[in-house]
């Protein structure tokens, strides 16, 4: 399974923004945004400022999504092809695939503090959709899925605490969660509005119909 294993901090830092990739660190005066708000590489602090090409945007505007969500150039490409074969807007079908992911939503629901955390955990087999084990990170999601904390599972020193660390994270509104059973539920698809991260989508869509 293909994953970018390259340094996170340096992916915030080409896009000029935070990402919150790392979770907890993303807050804290470690975070690389902290110290070298500029882009990574030899001419980082000495690159001027350009005016953007509309496809330079549009580039942008991708790696943004795709960096943020953790795939990879091939699955995002094939997200974008279903999208657009949905009825309604292709950019807010897009986002809505990417936020139906089971790592993204083991990580709204607060169980993770990234989503590389998150997918981490699926990929170890640590959760259930409808009762049944599934390791799959990209698996998609659906509305009234049940998504829940393997019993095995709730004896790692991770999951033993997991609780009280949930309690202090925000829940996503699309999303039902029950602390005491470390689980969740779908309810429905998120709206445009639910949608947390500075992306503009339409943009994407642009890119792709060039």
């Amino acid at each position: 399974m293909a994953k970018y294993t390259g340094p996170a901090c340096k992916l915030c830092r080409r896009e000029g923004e935070k990402l919150f990739l790392k979770g907890e660190r993303c807050y804290s005066p470690s975070c690389a945004m902290e110290r070298r708000a500029y882009a990574p590489g030899e001419h980082g602090r000495t690159r001027r400022q350009r005016r953007e090409s509309d496809f330079a945007r549009q580039l942008r505007a991708k790696q943004k999504i795709r960096r943020v969500y953790g795939v990879l150039e091939k699955q995002f490409r094939r997200y974008f092809t279903i999208a657009r074969k949905q009825t309604g807007l292709t950019g807010l079908n897009l986002l809505q695939t990417l936020e139906t992911r089971l790592d993204n939503v083991v990580y709204r629901l607060g169980f993770a503090p990234s989503r590389s955390a998150a997918r981490q955990l699926v990929t170890h087999g640590h959760f259930m959709v409808n009762d049944r084990r599934t390791d799959i990170p990209s698996m998609i999601v659906k509305e009234s899925d049940v998504i829940k904390v393997r019993e095995e599972s709730r004896k790692n020193n991770y999951f033993k605490i997991l609780v009280e660390v949930a309690a202090q994270r925000q829940c996503a509104v699309w999303l039902e969660r029950d602390l005491d059973q470390m689980s969740g539920r779908m309810m429905r698809l998120p709206e445009r509005a639910e949608i947390d991260g500075n992306f503009n989508e339409q943009l994407v869509v642009e890119y792709y119909s060039r």
